[in-house]
């Protein structure tokens, strides 16, 4: 972590990552770049459905490969380099038949190491195959949901999931949230974890820093009126008079409150449900 000399009341408190210990190249291949304007919470129609979104320095896109469909051709790491639109590092990998393509970078992964995705690769950080063959106890990331539909879980800075075991054609793994949950043992992952762990460590230090990020400032519950959220309203401050902390939509949020639909498709998936609050 970087922490700079206290010259104003918000500095001292901010922190950064060392990104030259780890970043080998400042400026991205143009050939998998592309602008584009951001949704910022918005969807087709205008309408805002997430909020606190907005703003914001612009970025360039890059296109990040998630299927990794290229099987038993082995890549070189040419540069790691900085992604503004995610927390994990990315690589640019230059395949042996001479294409290019960009991947989640490997926490312990560095320039000019061979990567490859295949059924019979070697068990090293990077390297990609099917998780029937992944030993128990590895850590993995980069993980589909169904086979050959691209990695869709564990891809943010720093996280990995575990595999507990392998049985009736479905491999059990571990998630970062705890949760338990059974995944087709014919989908890939990638073993290792995701590049950039001290992430979360990062101190903001000042709302500025925030709206650069295009996070735009949260309003409490308590502080509005009645008309605008379920907590509002009250001659000074008060309880939120319900027995459950509530979204300004009526929905159930925090407090270790369960927040996921009861018959949700996926749900015989799930072998041992997330932990929360101080039992995580």
């Amino acid at each position: 972590m970087k922490r700079y000399r206290p010259t104003t009341k918000s500095r001292r408190q901010m922190t950064t990552i060392s990104f030259r210990k780890h970043i080998t190249s400042q400026d991205p291949h143009k050939a998998l770049v592309s602008g584009g304007k951001r949704m910022v919470g918005r969807n087709h129609a205008g309408r805002i459905t997430v909020r606190h979104k907005g703003g914001g320095h612009k970025r360039l896109f890059r296109d990040v490969d998630f299927k990794l469909e290229k099987i038993n051709i082995p890549a070189k790491v040419v540069s790691v380099e900085y992604d503004p639109n995610r927390s994990g590092f990315i690589s640019l990998a230059n395949y042996a038949d001479g294409e290019k393509r960009y991947m989640l970078t490997p926490e312990d992964v560095k320039v000019g190491a061979t990567l490859i995705a295949s059924e019979s690769a070697a068990f090293e950080s990077g390297n990609r195959m099917p998780l029937r063959r992944i030993p128990t106890g590895t850590f993995v990331y980069n993980i589909e949901i169904h086979p050959r539909g691209g990695a869709k879980l564990v891809r943010s800075a720093g996280s990995f999931a575990q595999v507990l075991g392998h049985a009736d054609g479905y491999t059990q793994i571990k998630m970062p949230s705890t949760e338990v949950r059974k995944i087709n043992e014919n989908s890939w992952a990638t073993i290792g974890r995701v590049s950039n762990p001290e992430h979360n460590l990062v101190v903001i230090g000042k709302a500025g820093r925030s709206r650069w990020m295009g996070i735009r400032p949260t309003v409490r519950g308590t502080a509005m009126n009645p008309v605008d959220h379920p907590h509002g309203g009250g001659e000074g401050r008060q309880g939120r008079g319900t027995r459950r902390a509530k979204m300004f939509s009526g929905k159930p949020t925090g407090k270790g409150q369960k927040t996921r639909r009861a018959k949700k498709y996926s749900n015989v998936f799930i072998v041992e449900r997330r932990k929360v609050g101080k039992k995580k």
